[in-house]
Formats: C-alpha cells, structure tokens, sequence
C-alpha cells in the first residue's frame, strides 16, 4: 500500500492515464481492509499531492479522525461538495479540521455556521483564509450580543465591514470598543452618541414604578427643587431610611432605582464608588456611606479586610466626569463597568 502511495505522491515517476487508474481502482477496493496504521501513513502520505486520486482521498477524508486529519487540514483536492458532506455527517473534530484549512469557499463557511457548534464556528472566524458571506457575517455579529467569545475574532478579521464593527460597540467590552477606535475607520464621538441614545432607550424601557411610590416622588421634587444633595443623601442612609436613600442616590446619577440597586449593592464596592464619584458625593461622605452600608447589609460585601483601601484607591482615580459616563454605559450593558474599571486597572 504504502508503495503505490508512493507511486502516486510527486515524487514518484509519472504514471500513464492507464495506469493511473488501475492503481486507484485497487486502492479504492483494499482502503477499507488494510489496517489504520497503514490508512494513516497513506492519508499523511498523500495529503500534500495534487496528483493523488480524488476518489481515495476523499475516501479518507471520511475515515476515523486520526486518519483523516492531514487530508483535511491540506489536501487541495476535496472540493466545497466534498467538504460540505463531511462537515454535515462526520464528527466535530472532522469539522474542526475543515474550518483551519488554508482557505475556505462561502458554501463551505455556510455549511460550518449551520452546525451551531460554538468551537467550530469560533475557529472558522480565526481563519483569515475563510471567506464569509456578507449574510453570513451579519448573523454572526449578531450572535456575539450573547456569545462573547465570537467579538474578538470577529473584530480582527480585515473582511468585517465598518457598520457591523460600529454596531458591535453597542456592546462588547471596554476593552474591544477601544480596539474598534484604534482599528476601524469611526468616529469615537458618534459611537459616544449613538451609544447614549441607547441608554435613554433603555431607562426609558425600565419598568417605572407605581406614581404613589413616596420615595421616588420626593427624591424626584427634591432634585427639582434643587436640594437633592450629597449631604441629604449621606444623612438619609444615616437615619437607616434605606429605600429613600436608594431613590435619592439613583435620581442623583439619573438612573432608576431598580438600577441604583445593582450598583449599590455590587459585591466587590466598586459600583458603590462610581455610583458615589457621579453623586458628586466626597471622600469624607463616601467613607461614611460605605461603612453605613456595610452595617445594613445582612452580609458584608466581601471578606477582603483592604476592601475599604482598595475602594478609596479606586476613588482617587475614578473623577466625577469619567464615573457620569460609565454609569451612562452601564445601563446599556452592565458588564461595562467591570470592563472599563480592569482596562484602568492594566493601563497604571
């Protein structure tokens, strides 16, 4: 066996028509008796030619994965039909090995998407030699709102068009908006723009609460009257008034208090700071706020005795204006504020 693979690779003479295929007809009729050891020295073998039958190449492309993975990964005579067939009826590892292949037609990246399988899918887009329909492209934009490992591959692919990248900004995480910044060609101020048109849209869809509801209608006249102050705030946790202090603190950094509360309430502090830091509410109040809340909580935020220092540290680099826009950022996607706070924390 492992002769006529030879004979049939390049390096052996050049055989007549006649022979050839005399000797793909017998390779054909004993593939499936010889032993895997010697179908996989053939596959290996033969991967690499152009001059190899199709017939029993694709005869192996189908076998046992250990098989036919070199054929997969490098053989330039399987065709999309060839490709598409296996992809439809052979294992995930078979799929895996098509979707690396130096280069693959729209039909065969069809094909790939259509199983659904995240890894494959996933492989498929780090392939930069795949070509991906626009159609195609579009459904799997929309697919990274949800599968977050599809955003990077996506966004470093050079065939991605400008306006996916731009509606990818609308939520992947703080660290691939600013590589959309530094690598499409977009306005930062415009995504800014349409990112907290977003936001609006997306307080306005919370549900809003009962129009009898005393707190959020005094925290309401209060900011109207202009007396909505930090001090007020930090006074009314004090007086154990948590629910006031919760509608006061959102209407302050102009969110819902359904939204006040996730950050409020954040397990590490740090929605707490940047809730506080948009307040406009100082060191000294924010020293007192935390500890206030640490006494209702029926358990503490964390066990870490440096929370307090690691909040403060936080505090300190975070000003007013940066905590505004992240709060803003935050009610499109709440996986924003850890993002933007660990990019600060890489870029000390």
């Amino acid at each position: 066996m492992t002769a006529i693979g030879d004979l049939m690779g390049d390096h052996g003479r050049i055989l007549t028509l006649q022979e050839r295929a005399l000797v793909n007809d017998i390779l054909k009729k004993l593939i499936q008796d010889v032993a895997r050891p010697v179908r996989k020295a053939l596959a290996e073998k033969l991967a690499l030619s152009p001059h190899a039958p199709r017939e029993v190449t694709t005869l192996l492309a189908n076998d046992e994965f250990d098989i036919a993975s070199p054929i997969l990964l490098n053989s330039p005579l399987l065709e999309d039909e060839d490709l598409m067939e296996i992809v439809r009826h052979r294992t995930i590892s078979h799929r895996l090995a098509i979707a690396m292949r130096r280069s693959l037609n729209e039909p065969v990246c069809d094909a790939l998407v259509a199983t659904n399988s995240v890894d494959v899918i996933k492989a498929l887009l780090e392939n930069h030699g795949a070509r991906i329909s626009a159609a195609t492209m579009t459904y799997l934009v929309d697919q990274s709102k949800t599968l977050d490992v599809y955003q990077e591959p996506l966004l470093r692919r050079a065939d991605l068009p400008q306006d996916l990248a731009k509606r990818m900004y609308c939520w992947v995480s703080a660290a691939m908006r600013q590589f959309i910044v530094e690598n499409f060609p977009v306005d930062p101020v415009e995504l800014d723009l349409a990112l907290s048109q977003i936001a609006q849209q997306a307080a306005q869809s919370v549900s809003l609460p009962a129009a009898d509801d005393p707190a959020i209608n005094l925290a309401r006249q209060l900011a109207e009257r202009q007396d909505l102050t930090p001090d007020i705030i930090v006074e009314t946790l004090r007086r154990g008034e948590t629910p006031l202090f919760e509608a006061m603190l959102g209407e302050r950094i102009g969110v819902k208090p359904i939204l006040a509360r996730k950050l409020i309430y954040d397990s590490t502090g740090e929605g707490l700071v940047v809730a506080c830091r948009a307040a406009g509410i100082d060191r000294s109040s924010f020293v007192t706020l935390f500890m206030l809340m640490q006494r209702a909580r029926t358990e503490p935020m964390t066990r870490d005795p440096y929370l307090m220092s690691k909040s403060l540290e936080l505090f300190d680099r975070v000003s007013t204006d940066a905590a505004k826009k992240m709060v803003e950022r935050w009610s499109v996607d709440p996986e924003y504020l850890k993002s933007i706070l660990k990019l600060q924390q890489r870029r000390r």
